[in-house]
């Protein structure tokens, strides 16, 4: 079944993810959530790809929010079957055995923060616009923004970003730590497809156990991390070919 809000190529063993939903800003609506989950399944089970790189490049924005048009309509049961759906991309995301790079092509509001933060790194253009907008517009986020923002930035810069309800700048972001590096417009891509590739070299059984020792060290304590770490080691190694 073909895609309408998305594209995927596979090029060097990552698999590129190109939201354009041929207008100037990405909606994250329900059908583009729903062919999200379905684009990353499809990914995730593309032995050739071991990394994944999200994006709406190289369009003007990557995902300016949720669907207000939409949720205007919603009946409580809508908005929390609407709030779900999101939190299983976000989880899906997240569980993925792949590293996901989310390359910030342009505006990054709301849901698009949100879908921004379940991704692993982070690179944006200069152009980045970021924030959630939702107190200005009287809403608030489902997506597990208020959770997930103080766990990156802090719960200070997360208190301003959704109290403002402002755009923040890439320098800001950067200041943050909302994103993790930014590039001028003509180096991004190449950048970005450069740390993709770089990354997509590395043995996945490796990449996949420290994506996940790393997501699961927020919600455990540093004893039972550090068994579970000496687990994952102890069969990880014990993959390797050995150096005698």
């Amino acid at each position: 079944m073909p895609y309408k809000k998305l594209r995927i190529e596979v090029a060097n063993r990552v698999g590129y993810i190109l939201l354009g939903a041929g207008s100037r800003f990405n909606k994250l609506s329900i059908t583009t959530i729903r062919e999200l989950k379905r684009a990353f399944t499809q990914l995730e089970e593309e032995e050739s790809a071991h990394a994944v790189v999200l994006s709406g490049y190289p369009g003007e924005s990557f995902a300016a929010g949720a669907d207000i048009g939409q949720m205007v309509h919603f009946s409580p049961g809508d908005a929390f079957h609407f709030a779900e759906l999101g939190q299983s991309l976000f989880d899906q995301i997240e569980s993925s055995s792949k590293p996901v790079i989310c390359a910030l092509n342009g505006i990054a509001m709301g849901g698009g923060c949100d879908l921004a933060m379940s991704c692993d790194i982070r690179i944006a253009t200069e152009g980045l616009r970021i924030g959630h907008s939702g107190a200005k517009l009287g809403i608030i986020t489902g997506f597990c923004g208020t959770h997930k923002l103080p766990r990156i930035v802090g719960k200070n810069f997360a208190r301003e970003i959704f109290m403002t309800s402002e755009p923040y700048s890439s320098a800001d972001a950067l200041r943050m730590g909302l994103v993790d590096k930014v590039y001028t417009t003509d180096d991004f891509w190449p950048q970005v497809v450069l740390l993709a590739e770089q990354i997509a070299t590395h043995p996945q059984a490796a990449l996949a156990a420290a994506k996940r020792l790393i997501n699961a060290a927020e919600d455990t304590d540093l004893r039972s991390g550090c068994l579970l770490e000496r687990e994952m080691a102890t069969h990880i190694n014990s993959l390797q070919p050995s150096h005698h």
